[in-house]
């Protein structure tokens, strides 16, 4: 399923996903762990569903509220191809409860809608099988709807490959680099939040610049079938670490953590 676990909306970057070749469509519905919101102390449990799938050599995935599609049709067999295409996201940041008081009291932000694409490369057939995966990959997306009216660009590299007809386990590895109003709405305090929620004011993350790095790893294993047809069951485990301006802000230095940690677990079912 999405490659990525999801870390409290953070819908950055590119999932990656398993192509094995032939149309086929996984659903998944499960559970997952995540922080109040990024940067939290706290986490919280929540349902999960996730969507992947390739029709006609066209590949897409959803990580979250973010959904992804990569327009170069794939072959299934080894060799070199480019991965294109467009991203939208819904990031829910802080627009509902989260758990940290004075977080609370500096208010609900609004949602932003997060429009962009991605570009990489993908090698089929690295170490493992003719099927394992190493793609390379950059994504930039931009808040259209007047939330943090700024962007977010992932450079990230993942592996993938098949164990068996019935196991299957990707790792990956990335960066956020933000936009100055990105830093400024979800990771500031203003005179007002500041004497609402007696946080200190802050200002140092009005400016662009890395947000976080991150480390991710998924398995599935098929308990009925293959992995490209029947029943499985999935689980991902992810860990980001913020950094420089944003990890010093009130929200993460004072009452919240730069580590952060999430993961997931449930059942998905690939049609073919």
């Amino acid at each position: 399923m999405g490659a990525r676990p999801a870390a409290a909306q953070d819908v950055s970057g590119r999932p990656d996903d398993l192509k094995i070749g032939g149309d086929r469509v996984s659903v998944g519905l499960g559970i997952a762990s995540t922080p109040t919101y990024v940067g939290s102390d706290s986490s919280r449990i929540v349902p999960m569903a996730a969507i992947q799938g390739e029709v006609s050599g066209i590949s897409f995935n959803t990580q979250g509220t973010a959904i992804y599609v990569d327009a170069v049709p794939s072959s299934g067999k080894p060799g070199w191809k480019l991965e294109l295409g467009p991203l939208a996201a819904l990031r829910l940041e802080r627009t509902g409860a989260f758990g940290n008081p004075a977080v609370r009291a500096l208010g609900k932000l609004d949602k932003a809608v997060e429009l962009g694409g991605s570009i990489g490369i993908q090698r089929t057939g690295v170490l493992t099988s003719s099927y394992d995966t190493l793609s390379l990959s950059m994504s930039w997306q931009h808040d259209v709807a007047g939330a943090h009216s700024s962007y977010v660009a992932s450079p990230e590299i993942d592996y993938d490959t098949p164990l068996s007809e019935h196991a299957f386990v990707s790792f990956s590895a990335s960066a956020d680099y933000v936009g100055r109003g990105f830093g400024r709405y979800y990771y500031d305090v203003d005179d007002a939040g500041s004497l609402a929620s007696g946080l200190p004011a802050y200002d140092g993350a009005d400016r662009a610049g890395w947000k976080d790095w991150n480390l991710s790893t998924m398995a599935v294993h098929s308990i009925s079938g293959n992995l490209l047809h029947g029943v499985g069951v999935f689980v991902t485990g992810g860990y980001q670490r913020l950094l420089g301006a944003y990890a010093r802000s009130p929200l993460v230095a004072d009452v919240g953590n730069r580590n952060q940690w999430s993961g997931a677990v449930g059942l998905e079912y690939t049609f073919r």
